[in-house]
Formats: C-alpha cells, sequence, structure tokens
C-alpha cells in the first residue's frame, strides 16, 4: 500500500487529537470511496481491474500513466485480454 501526505487544517489536527481512537486512514478511504460512488465507480470492480492489470504484467506506475479513469483502465485490460498469445499463434 502507498502512503500519501494528506494536508490536514488545525482544527482536524485538534480533533483527531482530542479524539485518537479515530482512525484517520479509514476516514480517508471512506471518503475516496464516497468520491467513487459519486463518480459512479465501484470500488470492487475497480480492485479487479487492477488486479487483472497487474496479472497482464503492468505495475501501477504503467497503469497510472496509460490510464487516468476507469473506462480507460477497463479498455486496457480487455485490449490485452483479447490479444493473442505467442502460444495462441502456434496452435493455429
Amino acid at each position: 500500500m502507498i502512503t500519501r501526505s494528506v494536508t490536514v487544517e488545525e482544527i482536524d489536527d485538534l480533533y483527531l487529537i482530542w479524539n485518537d481512537h479515530i482512525n484517520a486512514s479509514a476516514l480517508y478511504r471512506r471518503a475516496l470511496r464516497e468520491e467513487m460512488e459519486v463518480r459512479g465507480v465501484d470500488p470492487n470492480e475497480l480492485r479487479d481491474l487492477l488486479e487483472r492489470a497487474r496479472e497482464q504484467g503492468y505495475t501501477l506506475e504503467e497503469i497510472a500513466a496509460d490510464t487516468n479513469r476507469f473506462d480507460d483502465l477497463q479498455s486496457l485490460v480487455e485490449d490485452q485480454q483479447s490479444r493473442p498469445t505467442a502460444e495462441d499463434a502456434t496452435d493455429g
């Protein structure tokens, strides 16, 4: 998992100090899931596509460079799956 820095206002920091039982990472993830929902992205589908792209040999950096939205990632994965492999070419 990648660690990103997030800017918090002093009031956020104070509130988290007062409530140190709150998992700030979980809050961040929840906010991202809500943003995905607003934009019509199913996190489970996104996770599945990312895993499939990784299985096809793409690194996270390559995926980020070659795509900038859910539909791009879906196309990347599906295009790769529709290409014949070297093994398929010798079977014919």
